[in-house]
């Protein structure tokens, strides 16, 4: 399917408005599609079942994410909330019961899965800066700021899980 209208560089926002395809709002919008991407890839390479559906929520969440970027404030699109913040602040939670304290800085690696969520933690903050860029100049939902500094906490604790549960040790690095 194509219907030609981006041909001369534009797209809509959530509703009627254009903009040009590398505006600050569609660069965030763009990360945030990548991310989500990023994770069905990590889900469709993952062995074990476990977390398989807190990041299939985190999928639906990012919906929302980027629905919510594209849209104007007064817009009745779907938002992200405080309490969806709070969710990934539970959910990390309940991830680092499993997990020794951090002393070091690690390496991303370990497991196929665990990579990629080390990957798709480094998409995730390409997406948060891009929302603080875009929120420079337009209003935009502040709570995507903080969901995306909560979400990539989840998924590098979920990467240290997941190498974890494999038997991986985590190579520490030294300068």
């Amino acid at each position: 399917m194509y219907t030609r209208r981006g041909d001369r560089g534009e797209t809509s926002l959530y509703g009627p408005k254009r903009v040009p395809k590398d505006s600050p709002r569609i660069e965030a919008c763009g990360a945030i599609d990548e991310l989500n991407s990023l994770i069905g890839a990590v889900l469709a390479g993952a062995k074990a079942k476990e977390g398989v559906a807190k990041l299939r929520e985190i999928q639906r969440m990012l919906f929302v994410a980027g629905a919510d970027a594209a849209a104007e404030l007064g817009d009745s699109a779907p938002r992200i909330s405080p309490s969806d913040t709070k969710a990934l602040e539970a959910m990390t939670d309940d991830l680092l019961e499993g997990l020794p304290t951090l002393r070091n800085f690690i390496l991303p690696g370990g497991t196929t899965t665990a990579a990629g969520l080390h990957h798709a933690r480094a998409v995730c903050r390409r997406a948060e800066r891009r929302l603080l860029t875009a929120s420079r100049s337009e209003q935009m939902n502040p709570e995507l700021l903080p969901f995306f500094n909560r979400l990539s906490s989840y998924l590098f604790n979920l990467a240290r899980l997941a190498n974890k549960r494999a038997g991986r040790k985590e190579e520490v690095w030294k300068a």
